[in-house]
């Protein structure tokens, strides 16, 4: 009899944001949680496949709201997608002013993380198990986008191929 080991798919992350992490309007500075949020994809992903990871990518960031200091925030992970050796994290995060005990949405975005070995090659990731409806629609909408990347990324290729020819022209 095999036993079903329970995937770690999620991540509650918070953090106090303090006078350090600020620009100069005092409000959080957005490189500042970038870092937080590639940690937090990070971290999720690592977990999830038991390996080392790395960044592939990061796309539709979408700052809803300020971060201000003092807020705690939370990174909400989930690996939403998995493939061969990459797998899609969702990142929702959520602010929380104490003294006005007001909760917010502050971002939203996905990250596309690799599985590597010691070497640093891509390696195979496991396969995700769904334990409910949702989890199928998420996973449902990260393959949506993995597609979309992808078409994106060819596209891209393409007109850096034109762009390249365009700037012999003027060298």
């Amino acid at each position: 009899m095999t036993e079903k080991i329970k995937q770690e798919k999620t991540l509650l992350m918070t953090r106090l944001m303090t006078p350090d992490m600020s620009n100069f309007s005092g409000k959080v500075h957005g490189g500042t949680i970038l870092k937080l949020l590639d940690e937090a994809a990070f971290t999720c992903a690592s977990r999830y496949c038991k390996t080392y990871v790395v960044t592939k990518s990061l796309d539709q960031v979408e700052f809803k709201n300020p971060i201000e200091v003092g807020d705690l925030v939370t990174f909400k992970c989930n690996v939403n997608y998995v493939g061969k050796s990459s797998m899609e994290v969702g990142v929702r995060v959520e602010g929380e002013r104490i003294r006005e005990k007001k909760e917010y949405h502050a971002i939203s975005s996905y990250f596309t993380m690799v599985s590597v070995n010691e070497e640093g090659r891509p390696m195979e990731v496991p396969r995700l198990n769904f334990e409910s409806e949702t989890e199928e629609k998420l996973f449902e909408a990260g393959k949506m986008r993995c597609a979309m990347r992808k078409e994106i990324q060819a596209r891209n290729k393409e007109l850096h191929v034109s762009l390249d020819n365009w700037i012999k022209i003027w060298s």
